[in-house]
């Protein structure tokens, strides 16, 4: 559940402006360090991409990372919210990396995917989704694959972080404690998602495979990479 998520149209107030600047406190207050070691986890195997498609990044730690570790790449970073735009901006800025970003002020399921800016001048092979699917309906979700695949390259990676309910004996106080994430976000922000969506069915009947996870706080947590044939 990450800044600017909300399914808010071009031109309109996100929920997320409100608790932009006090997000990053919020998340380390509640986890630690944990949500943003899932954000970074595959760093490494990120390295070849070059043109990536990012949603929801919030004040912009994910790509600062992966403009550092991989000064190759350019970027599209797509958000509802102004406030988490303009952080995420300004972050970028510090590391001296914005010609290599491009910011779009809008709702997800709205935005039209274009040719990336570098010179490879092809689709994108990098998609990166961090605590960002969570926001998303059921049939959102399945409209946001549908809409982004024929936009990946052959080979192209998509990255995830999200929450999971684990499937042990933590799976009823997992289940207790998302319900209290949601409802926070509610009162927050006014997220209308109320439980955690399925991406691995509509991923791999839209032809992706999963090559790497990696679950952390005793699976709570959960970092995947799928990748197109």
């Amino acid at each position: 559940m990450n800044g600017g998520n909300t399914s808010q149209r071009s031109g309109q107030r996100s929920g997320f402006d409100r608790i932009a600047r006090l997000y990053r406190w919020m998340e380390y207050l509640s986890f630690g360090a944990a949500l943003q070691r899932c954000r970074t986890r595959f760093l490494p195997q990120l390295r070849h991409c070059h043109n990536a498609l990012v949603f929801g990044d919030g004040d912009g730690r994910f790509l600062k990372d992966l403009f550092t570790d991989n000064p190759k790449i350019h970027a599209d970073a797509v958000d509802s919210s102004v406030s988490m735009l303009d952080l995420l901006n300004a972050r970028i800025n510090r590391i001296g990396a914005a010609n290599r970003l491009h910011t779009h002020h809008t709702d997800a399921l709205h935005f039209i995917p274009q040719s990336p800016r570098d010179t490879t001048s092809g689709p994108y092979d990098l998609v990166a989704t961090h605590f960002f699917l969570d926001c998303l309906t059921q049939p959102d979700l399945e409209t946001l694959i549908q809409n982004l695949t024929p936009h990946m390259a052959p080979g192209a990676l998509w990255l995830i972080s999200d929450f999971r309910i684990p499937p042990n004996s933590l799976r009823l106080p997992a289940q207790a404690f998302i319900r209290s994430l949601y409802l926070a976000f509610r009162l927050l922000t006014g997220l209308r998602t109320t439980h955690l969506p399925d991406h691995e069915t509509p991923l791999t009947q839209a032809g992706l495979t999963r090559i790497a996870q990696y679950y952390s706080l005793f699976g709570l947590l959960a970092t995947e990479i799928w990748k197109r044939p």
